[in-house]
């Protein structure tokens, strides 16, 4: 509530440019906050405030939009303006721009900025989207081992304010090896004469520049860091990675983990913001995919089409058995894949998780199974629907096939994102509507088997 009122007076300010109101109410919020307030205004009302923020704080304010905005941002302000918001970036963020920029705008924007934050910049753009070194921001503290305390708290108070955090400083030696990290809180209750070298300091835990981003996720977790070095191979620091950025790239990967579970091509734009054609394209590859699984149903069905016509009945159960196995299986795969993102499940332990998805499909199979069979005895019983002398055979074709079923399910669902793995492939395109569609094509296989070797000579 507090922000829309304050979305309306800022647009009230701009209506009235009343730019000293509005100066005066920009500057009582903080960065994130003018940020989101910017995400709902129109477009045109976005270069006035820009226009507003001093040169460090429209870098910052920029750097909390969405990627998409912040590059239609970039469009809409003079080259002059442009400029001076991405020289204010931190590396790290302006190279999340760039990745997602025009390669023409691209290069237009490293060719204006300064000898510094163009160094700097190309360097996080050499490493491979997707890893340490490419998000990494190479401003952070770096300290002697034969520094003073006294000495180091002097280098701390004369640091840039941009430097991504001082929770955390680095000791490198002169050849710019990383020799460990240090606390704040540790350095400022040492004696001033301390040697920085000698005082205590935690395990150094450092990631290397190519470490994949889950991975990078994976250790913040572990060691409870707030901020973690990158290396190179030979262990000099190149830079730091701090817990906001590892919280940012926890975000992405749950939200592309999700989608693709889903059965939905992942996008990096907001889906109030994404184009319309880019949502049919993002939905439609893959229910295309889902749909030609599914015409292998329509061609078992059609296989069976004999034994529907002789025994129509078993027309009526062919929805129940069917879902039973597409719903066991994707919550096998969705337990399986969660469990493989956290790192639960080590490579080798699929035949670990074989054995117990079979009796879980067992003991799930005999028990939906059963209540087949009670549904259809107890109907016959009760007069509710007739199915014949043959009620009891037909309730044991139920509950034998689900049995059989719910054990595809749960084996299919589990052990396919295990192959998607050992493949290199992300174990989340393991979907569950693609799940679903497999244990479908299977499921009437089972069913129509059970029926004829139950059902032979009475109704078939």
């Amino acid at each position: 509530m507090l922000g829309h009122l304050v979305q309306v007076e800022i647009e009230d300010l701009i209506a009235n440019r009343d730019w000293a109101g509005l100066r005066n109410v920009i500057d009582s919020l903080n960065d994130p906050d003018v940020a989101e307030i910017l995400v709902d205004l129109p477009s045109n009302d976005e270069g006035v405030i820009f226009r507003l923020l001093s040169r460090d704080r429209a870098g910052a304010v920029f750097s909390y939009l969405p990627v998409d905005q912040q590059a239609e941002l970039i469009a809409s302000l003079s080259s002059e303006q442009m400029l001076e918001i991405v020289n204010a970036m931190t590396p790290d963020d302006r190279v999340q721009l760039l990745d997602d920029l025009p390669s023409e705008v691209t290069r237009r924007i490293l060719d204006s900025l300064s000898p510094q934050a163009r160094a700097a910049t190309r360097t996080l753009l050499g490493y491979p989207e997707g890893t340490a070194g490419h998000v990494m921001t190479p401003e952070y503290v770096s300290l002697s081992p034969d520094m003073t305390a006294g000495e180091a708290l002097d280098r701390i108070r004369r640091a840039e304010r941009r430097v991504e955090t001082l929770n955390v400083l680095y000791v490198i030696d002169p050849a710019g090896a990383l020799l460990f990290d240090l606390r704040l809180g540790t350095l400022v209750k040492a004696d001033p004469a301390a040697r920085v070298g000698d005082l205590e300091h935690p395990t150094l835990i450092a990631i290397p520049a190519r470490t994949d981003l889950p991975e990078v996720v994976r250790l913040f977790k572990r060691y409870d860091r707030s901020a973690l070095a990158v290396v190179d191979e030979h262990g000099h620091m190149l830079g730091i990675i701090t817990v906001d950025d590892a919280l940012d790239i926890s975000q992405t990967e749950e939200t592309e983990t999700q989608l693709r579970f889903g059965g939905v091509e992942a996008v990096d734009t907001p889906y109030a913001r994404t184009p319309f054609w880019l949502l049919l394209r993002q939905r439609g590859l893959w229910l295309s995919v889902l749909f030609v699984g599914e015409m292998f149903t329509a061609t078992a069905m059609g296989y069976f089409e004999h034994d529907l016509a002789s025994a129509v009945v078993l027309a009526m159960f062919i929805p129940l058995v069917i879902s039973s196995g597409g719903n066991t299986g994707s919550q096998a795969a969705t337990l399986v894949v969660r469990a493989l993102a956290l790192g639960e499940l080590p490579g080798g332990s699929w035949r670990r998780v074989f054995v117990r998805e079979i009796g879980t499909g067992l003991v799930l199979g005999s028990f939906l199974g059963a209540l087949g069979f009670v549904r259809v005895v107890v109907w016959q019983q009760l007069g509710w629907f007739d199915f014949g002398e043959h009620a009891v055979r037909l309730g044991l074709v139920v509950w034998i096939s689900l049995v059989g079923i719910v054990c595809v399910g749960t084996i299919a669902g589990s052990m396919l994102p295990f192959a998607l793995r050992a493949f290199r492939l992300d174990p989340a395109t393991s979907s569950a509507p693609f799940v679903a569609t497999l244990v479908d094509v299977a499921g009437l296989v089972i069913y129509f088997a059970v029926a004829k070797l139950l059902l032979s000579g009475t109704l078939l």
